[in-house]
């Protein structure tokens, strides 16, 4: 049985959009099958170049073209998405969206070619640690590659469901560690019986393996004497690409050697050199996996096994450091590459009610706190721009919490609150969401009239924001997350639909978490 869109005559497919690499699967008899591109191969390189006459090159072709037209290639621009950064392309400036459209575009045609069928569902992956103005870019680039996406899952999650489709009667504690090209996440969940529950997720959105090859081009340039500033972009660039080839040579190998034919220079490079020469990046992914662990409250040896996800995996000196923290050997029975789009086919059919996963239930947690601005007296004084978190870090979802808050100032008619996704006590250092407004408030003196501001979050991101003033019922709601952007008129009603059952039933009083979770991926 193939993934079919809910009878459409389409298919729902996974798609993990990476930093180095982008890939799509979709279910196959039951199992998540990669869809090869047109080249026969899992892997679309996540490279943009546009050559002199405008023609537009995406994937394994402009990889190609890097190292003599480095000034017409783009890579890497996953870690601008959410920003104002415009990419310097040929003789035009793109925004990262626009770049990832490109190659979600290549991805759609490849996919379409192989399987002769209409993507009509794709579910997208993404860092865990991605905020929501890398999660709108991400919306935006499939609106503009032509592919509807109603659903995102955190990479690491979708890891968990692909490692959950053969492991689905097992009863375990999962650490999963995914360092892709750009990002590293890592989430701690349970396994039983075919429920997966995610306990925790820490990650860090600028390490990944590009990190690890910046270290490389910076020791071998200066053993070579070489500087950026004084040599020219191909050069440079020649210079990235064999170091690039030596850090995937490195993985097997004690040593290898970098050549670099302009200067007519090859030295030898070994994997010791190399380690101590990131030590640091190792450094900063031990802190991530202890905050996962402290979040979880467990401790590594109550770990059952721990898998590794994301090609940069693959270098000894990231499975040395996981063997050494849990004391385990880690679990390799997924494809480092593959498993992140496996796990995404695997939610796609979850999502349409496949019966080769109806077994299958995902839980996820929010990544960020989320909350509202509020302001706080201090003797005579009001501290604004204050943060007041409803739904904190680290929550299971979906859920709906909700806190009072009063009047200000005297005679005050209505209440204004900002939305707001981060972790500082100030909102002016956390990320705006949106902003709700109630009126009507009864006149009266500050402190005496109450609202109450309720926050219901799905797995979908949907946020629904309720502001209510006790004293009049009146309500006002707004919806906020980059989910409402793309769902289609039928699909965000049932989501709201889901939403205000979920208001009725917090997810805290609810025994069946596997309902709860199924109803709202359904």
């Amino acid at each position: 049985m193939t993934s079919e869109a809910s009878g459409r005559g389409g298919i729902a497919i996974g798609i993990d959009l990476g930093t180095s690499n982008s890939l799509a699967a979709w279910m196959v008899g039951g199992e998540p099958v990669i869809i090869p591109n047109r080249f026969g191969s899992a892997l679309t390189p996540s490279v943009v170049s546009i050559d002199g006459d405008g023609t537009v090159l995406v994937g394994a072709s402009a990889r190609a073209r890097r190292v003599a037209h480095p000034r017409e290639t783009a890579q890497n621009f996953k870690r601008d998405m959410g920003t104002d950064q415009r990419v310097p392309v040929g003789r035009q400036k793109y925004s990262p969206e626009e770049l990832s459209a490109l190659v979600l575009s290549q991805i759609r045609q490849d996919v379409e070619a192989s399987t002769g069928r209409e993507i009509l569902d794709a579910v997208v992956t993404v860092p865990a640690y991605f905020g929501e103005a890398q999660r709108r870019a991400t919306a935006r680039a499939c609106e503009l590659a032509g592919i509807p996406m109603e659903r995102m899952i955190n990479e690491p999650t979708a890891a968990a469901l692909a490692y959950g489709v053969g492991a689905r009667d097992a009863a375990c504690r999962v650490a999963v560690l995914d360092l892709g090209g750009g990002t590293f996440d890592v989430s701690i969940l349970d396994i039983n019986d075919g429920l997966i529950e995610i306990s925790s997720t820490a990650g860090d959105a600028r390490l990944g393996g590009e990190d690890f090859l910046d270290r490389l081009v910076e020791l071998v340039a200066s053993r070579m004497n070489l500087t950026r500033r004084s040599e020219s972009d191909s050069t440079w660039s020649s210079l990235v690409h064999g170091c690039e080839r030596a850090k995937h040579e490195l993985t097997d190998a004690e040593s290898t050697r970098v050549a670099l034919a302009a200067h007519g220079r090859e030295l030898t490079v070994q994997r010791t050199e190399f380690e101590q020469a990131c030590a640091q990046l190792i450094h900063r992914i031990e802190i991530c996996i202890r905050r996962a662990l402290d979040d979880a409250k467990r401790s590594p040896n109550e770990i059952d096994e721990v898998l590794l996800v994301g090609g940069a995996t693959r270098m000894p000196l990231v499975a040395r450091l996981a063997t050494t923290m849990f004391g385990r050997l880690p679990n390799r029975s997924l494809p480092p590459d593959e498993a992140v789009a496996l796990g995404a086919a695997v939610q796609a059919a979850i999502k349409h009610d496949e019966d080769a996963v109806e077994d299958l239930v995902v839980t996820d947690i929010a990544p960020f706190s989320l909350g509202v601005d509020t302001s706080e007296r201090l003797a005579h004084h009001h501290i604004e721009g204050v943060f007041s978190p409803i739904i904190d870090r680290g929550t299971v979802l979906p859920t709906s919490r909700s806190r009072l808050y009063s009047t200000m100032v005297d005679g005050q008619v209505h209440i204004e609150f900002g939305v707001y996704q981060g972790e500082h006590s100030l909102c002016s250092r956390n990320t705006k969401l949106g902003v709700v407004r109630v009126d009507g408030v009864p006149p009266g003196p500050a402190g005496t009239q109450h609202v109450e501001a309720r926050f219901t979050y799905d797995l979908n991101g949907l946020l629904e924001v309720d502001v209510t003033v006790l004293d009049t019922g009146v309500t006002q709601t707004a919806l906020l997350g980059q989910a409402q952007r793309t769902m289609s008129k039928t699909e965000l009603a049932r989501a709201r639909e889901s939403l205000q059952r979920l208001k009725f039933h917090p997810r805290d009083a609810l025994p069946n978490t596997r309902a709860l979770a199924r109803a709202e991926v359904g």
